[in-house]
């Protein structure tokens, strides 16, 4: 990669990303739409359950997350031979983990929907979804030890091809095991846990059959499974524990900050959903640059060109500025359009409407803040990036409770929480990156 880091080879990057964020989406797009036919009920526990379950496997992504920026840095440094050690001793440590996650929900999570739910409806449909969803936890851990390989040596054009697979496979088993279609039973909420399990499962076989068909095994010693090296897993844990963390509290607090609506009421809680699943689909330029940002700045922080970072992180910006602004333009004039696709009720589609426009708006603090916060963690300064986003969330969480409990404000106000939240998390990236110590950080 010893080149200049231009727009061209930054879109070559992030492409095939963003093409995989498309496909995921219209597999969070389905999933909501199909169930708010269901009820709102089923909608709103499955969308709280999936969020669950989201804040269990962030955490094995933080784990290859930091495994990707350490692939990207030898990749840079051209020692390709050390990258099958990072992957072999990847899988090492996230399988037994999956089985120990696994081993607490499938115990324990009626209880914990026991406390933090007030509606007894939406505790039982939520519970009967993660008890299925969370079997995929396995291999969604496998499957992110594969994306940290490609991605980290920025060969991400497989990522479009095994989502795409994954998102035809996982919308035509929700509509077959939702509402019970061709002979199959009506299984409402399980069906579409079921769907998302089975759906991943091809992507691990496609993973497999792509690297074994295309990939010089023997230039990165992939698959070689050598024996457990406790000074690899050790300086991977370093880099990974602080991301997996802060992913852990990122998505908790996502995961609380519904909990605070689901206390304003059901149909409160329904459209916040709605608006989530418009809201993924707005991010997926943002996270397909962002996850250009973590391994591109690692690869030419190994390349020894350090001095390139903050330029090469402004051109990603103003790339992702100009994705968000597009899409926020269209959604901003079609909100009840775009609203109307996962519900019939007019009344959820008019309370959509006022907290997606507050979206509309949020997104482009988004774009410039997540971008700089990749930075950080791209240098591999993950301890940093931790400390910035546990303290962003203590104060984002505080502000969320006290609008909507404390003031009881509306829902689109409730909302408004999230400028303060990418507000802070850009101020203390940029400090960082512009005057922090981290040029010179080896991993």
């Amino acid at each position: 990669m010893s080149k200049l880091i231009t727009y061209k080879s930054i879109w070559k990057i992030a492409l095939p990303i963003i093409i995989s964020g498309i496909a995921q989406n219209v597999v969070n797009v389905t999933d909501t739409a199909f169930l708010g036919q269901v009820s709102n009920a089923a909608l709103g526990a499955a969308g709280n359950a999936g969020i669950f379950y989201f804040v269990i496997i962030i955490t094995g992504m933080g784990f290859t997350t930091g495994a990707q920026i350490i692939i990207a840095r030898r990749n840079g440094e051209q020692k390709y031979s050390h990258i099958g050690k990072i992957v072999d001793h990847s899988f090492y440590f996230i399988l037994p983990f999956a089985l120990l996650l696994f081993l607490l929900v499938r115990f324990f999570s009626l209880d914990f929907f026991e406390v933090i739910t007030h509606s007894e409806n939406i505790k039982i449909l939520a519970n009967e979804f993660i008890q299925v969803r969370i079997w995929g936890v396995f291999i969604a851990f496998i499957n992110f030890s594969f994306i940290a390989f490609y991605v980290g040596i920025t060969k991400t054009k497989i990522l479009s091809y095994v989502t795409i697979l994954m998102m035809l496979i996982n919308v035509l088993l929700d509509y077959t095991l939702i509402f019970g279609h061709f002979g199959f039973p009506e299984m409402g909420v399980e069906g579409a846990a079921l769907a998302s399990v089975i759906s991943e499962v091809c992507a691990l076989l496609f993973f497999v059959v792509y690297t074994i068909k295309t990939v010089n095994l023997n230039k990165y010693n992939l698959f070689g499974f050598q024996r457990f090296d406790l000074a690899i897993l050790s300086r991977m844990f370093s880099i990974s524990f602080p991301i997996m963390l802060q992913n852990f509290l990122s998505l908790s607090s996502w995961f609380i900050f519904f909990m605070i609506i689901e206390k304003m009421g059901e149909d409160e809680l329904a459209v916040s959903h709605i608006v989530r699943s418009i809201y993924m689909v707005l991010m997926i330029p943002l996270f397909g640059f962002s996850n250009a940002t973590n391994t591109l700045v690692s690869n030419i922080i190994g390349e020894g060109r350090s001095h390139e970072v903050l330029g090469m992180i402004k051109k990603i910006i103003w790339m992702s500025l100009g994705f968000t602004f597009v899409l926020s333009f269209i959604s901003f004039f079609i909100p009840e359009f775009l609203a109307s696709f996962y519900t019939n009720s007019s009344e959820l589609v008019s309370k959509t409407v006022g907290a997606l426009r507050v979206i509309n708006f949020t997104m482009f603090f988004f774009s410039i803040s997540f971008i700089l916060f990749s930075g950080v963690t791209g240098t591999g300064n993950t301890r940093t990036s931790l400390l910035i986003e546990a303290t962003n969330i203590v104060i984002y969480l505080a502000s969320a409770y006290y609008i909507a409990i404390v003031l009881k404000s509306s829902l689109p106000v409730v909302w408004a929480s999230e400028f303060i939240y990418f507000g802070f998390l850009g101020l203390f990236s940029y400090l960082y990156l512009k005057y922090g110590n981290w040029k010179k950080k080896q991993i």
